[in-house]
């Protein structure tokens, strides 16, 4: 009996465990699917957007040569940094590389948090997928047990039966966990490349 069967035919909390571990299938394929193409458009972006801004003749034309070929929007918003100082404000008062640096991080951190987006999901459900295919495992065998004492007879059929359909679950657990654990770890090191690389941009603007 496969992972639907099981679904279908135990009793609640069976078949709330098994619409779990399908919901987090569900959503972590969905994340991996669409941080697959994010970050292989970002790669490209960051590569031709570096290249393409630092020909240009001033910083004007580097903005408006970003805001064209940028598609992810991940240099423009450190290029135009320097344009949000608030000047007449608290935060225009100090030094100005000191304002500069406080611009290019606050706008840093809001890139970085769009490419990090969905990264906590892939975690949880590559932590907690196990235990709750384990959990419907645990409750599949008591069941069996159950129902064979309850029966009164004791044979291989009736204990081989109801606890393969058990192991089930174990199964599904460790498959909806293992695409999310590979994910996290593929894409965290991509992540933490465009970080050094957008850190390293902004920077440079900083000194620009």
């Amino acid at each position: 009996m496969d992972f639907f069967a099981v679904a279908l035919h135990g009793d609640a909390l069976s078949a709330t465990l098994a619409l779990g571990l399908l919901a987090m299938s569900v959503a972590s394929w969905s994340v991996i699917f669409y941080k697959a193409w994010l970050l292989q458009r970002v790669n490209r972006d960051v590569a031709q957007g570096k290249a393409a801004f630092w020909q240009a003749r001033d910083l004007q034309q580097g903005i408006q040569v970003l805001a064209t070929l940028e598609r992810t929007a991940v240099l423009l918003p450190l290029a135009q940094a320097n344009q949000n100082l608030m000047r007449g404000t608290l935060g225009a008062q100090g030094d100005a590389s000191a304002q500069r640096t406080r611009v290019l991080r606050d706008a840093l951190h809001g890139v970085l948090h769009r490419l990090q987006a969905g990264q906590v999901l892939l975690a949880s459900v590559g932590a907690t997928a196990p235990f709750v295919g384990l959990l419907g495992t645990v409750w599949g065998i008591y069941h069996a047990l159950t129902g064979i004492a309850s029966a009164g007879q004791l044979t291989i059929e009736r204990v081989a039966g109801p606890v393969g359909e058990a192991l089930v679950m174990t199964a599904a657990g460790l498959a909806v966990a293992l695409p999310a654990v590979l994910a996290f770890n593929v894409m965290g090191r991509v992540i933490n490349r465009l970080e050094q690389e957008l850190e390293g941009f902004a920077h440079d603007l900083r000194e620009l």
